[in-house]
Formats: C-alpha cells, structure tokens, sequence
C-alpha cells in the first residue's frame, strides 16, 4: 500500500471519531435530527416562542452533534428556514405590520453581525454555558406571557428609537446564540410600537428569518453548518409546527396558559442540565 493510500484509510477511521461519532451515530443523526425538529416545531406552534431555543440543546445532546459552534450555526438555517415558512402563512392571513417589521429587522441585523463574529470566537464550553442563561431567560419570559396589548399613541421619533433599542439587544442575542429570538422579539414589538399580539407575533417573523439567515451565513462561511441535519431539523419542525398549531387551537386560554408553564419548566431542567455539564 502506498503512504497516501495508508494515508487515507488512516483518515476514513479517524474522522468519525474526531467528530465524535460512530458510523451508526452518523446513520442516526437523520431520523434524530427529523424527530428534534417535530419536538421544536410542536413547542412554537403551542406557545409561539422558546422552541428554537431547545434546537441547539436537542442537537447536541440528541443528535450528538459534539462541535457546539456547528449546533449554533445547524440550528440557525433551521429557524431561518422554519421562519420563512412561518411569515408566508401569516402574511396570507394578513398579522403582519411590515413598515415596523422591517424597519425592526433592519436594526435587528447590525446586531445580528456583532452577535454572530463574538459567538464564533467564544469557546465551545463558555457558549453552552451563556446558552443556558438565555435559556433560563427565555423560560421567564415565556411564563411573563401576556394577552394582547393596547395599540399606543406615541411620538414617531421615541418609538423609533425604541426600536432600535430592542432590536439591537435581540439581534445581538440571535446572531450570537444561533437561535430566532423570538421570545424576546415579539414583547419587543409590543413594547417599541403597542402593537396587538397577534400582530407582533407575525411581524416578529421578519427580524427572526432575517436575523437567522445572517447568522447562518456567518456560521457556513466557517463551516460549521450540517446541512441534511439542517434540513431534516426544519422539516421536522414544519411538521411539528402544524401539529402545535393544532393542539393550540383546541385548549382554552388557561389551558395554553398551563402548557406555557409546563415548557417554561421544560427549559428550566435543560438549562440546569447544561449548567451542570459545564461547571
């Protein structure tokens, strides 16, 4: 055998497990990738926020993808992808404010960029560590959530600069975290413009594919996307989104109220979880 042949065999067996994973483990990731995306699909069509934030951890720990900056940059082309398809279904039934979701994404994307270029030069250990914070955050805000808010009367040039407040902080922490940031996006919204519920959950569309897609831009250019995982994830999540959206309309207010409660919980043990992996 000649030494690049040697060579190449010796790099077929290590690769695997310079991934950390087995032939099998690589034969796996698919259907584990479709049924994590079904579980985060299912849990945003329930409540409307906080299942993009359990991509990063079920990718992770369920389909054992061991390279955290490509978890990141894996989920962020899922909730960009997810988001997409999301945003056609409400603009069709007309939720959406464009000239402040645009707006909102605009500024949304500056942050984007920074929060993108510091996640990738964090270490692997220090960003799960951040992930499960914002977890715990979002876990929070998710058991925060309100009914619709009141329309406001404001000045244009303050509600202006709130937005680019809000947008700024959101699109920081998606571009960093990989995630859609939805959770944070829509009280955003609410808070920046007094627009109804309804209204700034499909407005908020906008800023997350538009914040998503950039992150998952950055996160390719370094190569740290699986693609098919990528893919299997968002179709997943299509998939379970439809069946969240389902559930959802059957359950009374308090019944929504106490399945918010519940995934709020969800969130609380993984982030715990990681915690306790990581210190």
């Amino acid at each position: 055998m000649t030494w690049w042949a040697s060579w190449a065999a010796e790099r077929a067996v290590e690769a695997p497990a310079q991934r950390g994973l087995t032939t099998l483990d690589g034969i796996m990731q698919y259907p584990l990738a479709c049924l994590a995306g079904i579980i985060v699909g299912f849990v945003l069509g329930l409540i409307g926020g906080g299942g993009s934030l359990l991509a990063v951890p079920l990718l992770i720990y369920l389909v054992e993808i061991r390279d955290v900056h490509e978890a990141v940059g894996t989920s962020a082309v899922a909730v960009a992808l997810t988001a997409a398809m999301s945003l056609v279904k409400h603009a069709r039934r007309q939720t959406i404010r464009w000239r402040s979701g645009i707006f909102y994404a605009a500024a949304s994307v500056v942050g984007a960029a920074i929060g993108a270029t510091l996640g990738k030069s964090i270490n692997s250990a220090k960003l799960l560590f951040l992930f499960a914070l914002l977890m715990v955050l979002a876990g929070i805000m998710i058991l925060r959530q309100r009914g619709p808010a009141q329309q406001t009367k404001g000045d244009r040039q303050p509600m202006v600069r709130r937005i680019v407040g809000y947008a700024a902080c959101t699109g920081t922490l998606a571009g960093f975290f990989g995630v859609g940031g939805g959770f944070l996006i829509v009280p955003g919204l609410i808070r920046a413009t007094g627009m109804p519920l309804i209204n700034a959950v499909g407005t908020s569309l906008i800023s997350v594919s538009a914040c998503a897609s950039f992150t998952a831009l950055a996160y390719a250019g370094a190569g740290d996307v699986k693609w098919l995982v990528a893919l299997l994830l968002s179709g997943g999540g299509w998939i379970g989104s439809s069946g969240g959206v389902w559930v959802a309309q059957r359950v009374s207010v308090a019944g929504r109220h106490a399945l918010a409660r519940i995934v709020a919980g969800i969130i609380f043990v993984v982030a715990a979880g990681i915690l306790y992996k990581t210190l």
